[in-house]
């Protein structure tokens, strides 16, 4: 290479090298230049500068104080009220001669259920017929004995006895007329009508005609009136001091998934069951159109009073490792991480148990900006 063209080399480089000299004296000259920093870490607390475009994107709102109830569900089932079912006696013992009703049936106050022929009945009935005419004689004799004394023939213990006998008579008549119409005879019949006391279905059925009733204290059938059913839910024993009687409850049955039927605590039993170390808990339930049927199985869930307790957005809520954590305003635009800790979801918002308190401010959009 001649020494021209050497030369030529060394002034094109010098050339450049002020070239870049002066272009870097330019873009390093005036603080105007330097980009604002979004966001200034500082001991923790991160800072949203002035001029930081995060602070039109983050929302920072106070925490809500609320007393929201929490909603526990138990299992439980549908049973007949024990205040409108009615056990089916007989009377007198005897022999099922008709059965007019079956077991599932309707039946109105006062309808024929079966007829009985009870020699028990036949054996009322005769012990009137022998009252009535003892109270006859024992009146004729009172009358025989007023009309001897009235003309002096007679001494006054005549007539007293007379008195007596008949104050005994009309007594038995009055025990043995009273029996026949407590088990429902008339006239001198041996057949006995048994009626349904209230109105309601059949539930259950222990006798078939033919059969004979010999034990008048076992119930022939059950009448269920379930216009107003009960579910009964199983609460643990943990959870008994939780429930009360009037709390509003929710059932949901396995028959009706798309229904809630409400209705209101109405026993809390005194004992728990000594095998399931569970209480019965019942609830009133209206069920005039019949779809409650006693055996069914429901989820019960309990509106458990709650005290205030702090709510957040769910928006607010950010997963840090294996916690979960807010953003808390410290002071105007400087905000801390805080890990919370949350307790039941089923209502609107999240119901923060430990981490935050009434007053506290947090970003309830935008803070996944700044969980770096």
């Amino acid at each position: 290479m001649s020494f021209r063209s050497v030369q030529n080399l060394l002034r094109l480089s010098a050339a450049i090298v002020l070239v870049w000299s002066l272009a870097a004296c330019s873009h390093g000259s005036g603080d105007e230049a330097q980009p604002a920093p979004v966001v200034i870490a500082d001991h923790g607390q991160l800072q949203v500068p002035v001029k930081s475009p995060l602070r039109s994107e983050l929302v920072v709102q106070p925490v809500e104080m609320r007393t929201a109830p929490h909603a526990m569900v138990f299992p439980a089932t549908v049973e007949a009220d024990p205040g409108h079912t009615a056990n089916v006696l007989p009377a007198l013992t005897g022999r099922v001669v008709e059965l007019k009703v079956g077991l599932g049936d309707h039946v109105i106050r006062g309808q024929l259920l079966a007829v009985v022929d009870s020699g028990d009945l036949a054996q009322a009935n005769s012990d009137v017929a022998k009252a009535r005419d003892a109270l006859d004689l024992a009146k004729k004799s009172l009358d025989r004995a007023h009309g001897v004394q009235q003309a002096g023939g007679n001494a006054v213990k005549d007539l007293e006895a007379a008195q007596s006998g008949y104050n005994q008579a009309l007594a038995e008549f009055n025990r043995a007329q009273t029996r026949l119409t407590a088990v429902g005879g008339s006239g001198s019949t041996r057949t006995m009508n048994v009626v349904a006391p209230i109105s309601g279905y059949v539930t259950a059925l222990s006798v078939s005609p033919g059969m004979y009733v010999n034990d008048a204290t076992a119930a022939m059938m059950t009448v269920s009136n379930l216009d107003t059913v009960w579910i009964t839910a199983n609460v643990p024993e943990s959870d008994v001091g939780l429930v009360a009687k009037g709390q509003l409850v929710d059932a949901i049955l396995s028959a009706y998934p798309d229904q809630v039927f409400h209705g209101r605590v109405s026993f809390v039993s005194p004992l728990l069951q000594a095998d399931t170390r569970r209480d019965m808990v019942r609830v009133a339930v209206a069920n005039a159109d019949g779809r409650l049927k006693p055996n069914m199985y429901a989820n019960a869930s309990f509106s458990i009073p709650q005290p205030a307790q702090v709510f957040v957005p769910e928006s607010a809520l950010l997963m840090n490792n294996d916690s979960i954590t807010v953003f808390v305003e410290v002071s105007p635009w400087t905000f801390e991480r805080r890990t919370v800790e949350l307790s039941y979801d089923e209502t609107a918002g999240a119901r923060v148990v430990k981490g935050l308190k009434a007053g506290d401010r947090v970003i309830v959009k935008g803070g996944v900006l700044l969980n770096d």
